[in-house]
């Protein structure tokens, strides 16, 4: 029973990084398979798929590296959590890597980027940096 499934995401991609796998199998939810293609999108990931099966369905995410085997994602650090969660506004949005990296949001336009979310002018939870 996992109590963080967002956490739990971050930490898998983690940790299959640190033993330099190439692919990395999560259990799929509609948030996680929105942050995927957020990670997707900005060039975080290599490439990654959906696979239905008879529970939850898996995403199955091929994780980037460079040519010294460095991964593309440096850092991915959980700001809200279930204890404790953080909102923020447009205005208030901080800067991740001095506009280098990234903040995911659960807004009430759905899961974006913080750059996204400013454009749009909402706020919402904050729920990792990706650097």
């Amino acid at each position: 029973m996992v109590t963080d499934p967002i956490a739990d995401f971050l930490t898998r991609i983690r940790n299959a990084q640190m033993a330099n796998h190439r692919i990395v199998e999560i259990p799929a939810s509609n948030l996680k398979k929105r942050m995927t293609e957020i990670l997707y999108n900005q060039g975080y990931i290599l490439k990654y798929k959906f696979e239905d099966d008879k529970k939850q369905g898996v995403i199955k995410i091929a994780l980037k590296y460079d040519q010294a085997k460095v991964p593309a994602i440096t850092s991915m650090e959980r700001v809200s959590r279930p204890g404790l969660r953080q909102y923020a506004k447009p205005a208030d949005f901080a800067r991740v890597k001095n506009g280098l990296g990234i903040a995911i949001l659960s807004t009430s336009k759905g899961v974006m980027t913080d750059k996204d979310a400013r454009s749009q002018n909402v706020g919402g939870e904050v729920l990792c940096y990706v650097h």
